[in-house]
């Protein structure tokens, strides 16, 4: 019976299996999670940045969220209670002046934040 070994050692240098590696969620280059200064929470493509101003496409309002603890676990992990959340429609486009903060997401956030229901009053 052969051993399958996940981590070596030499010269004092650890190496690990490459297929040991728990692969994660791959994070996507045109789907993003924006915060503002006071204009609060966005998630849609970012079509141009220019320091602190975002154009975003495609772009919903976060509102509020129910099942993710913060910003960085909803773009990795979306909402676990869709509906309890607060996004209105998406808009075809806006300009954020003051983006502090822009968080690539997953496939998997992005789904989760398309598919929560618009919320209207």
């Amino acid at each position: 019976m052969q051993q399958i070994v996940d981590q070596v050692s030499i010269n004092g240098i650890e190496y690990v299996r490459k297929d040991s590696i728990k692969q994660e969620e791959p994070i996507l280059k045109d789907y993003f999670i924006v915060r503002t200064y006071s204009a609060g929470v966005f998630a849609g493509n970012i079509e141009k940045r220019n320091g602190m101003e975002v154009e975003m496409s495609n772009a919903r309002r976060l509102w509020y969220w129910d099942g993710a603890a913060s910003l960085s676990q909803l773009a990795v992990d979306g909402v676990s209670n869709p509906a309890s959340c607060k996004f209105p429609c998406a808009v075809k486009s806006i300009t954020l002046t003051q983006a502090i903060e822009i968080i690539p997401c997953t496939e998997k956030a992005r789904k989760s934040i398309e598919g929560v229901a618009i919320w209207q009053r």
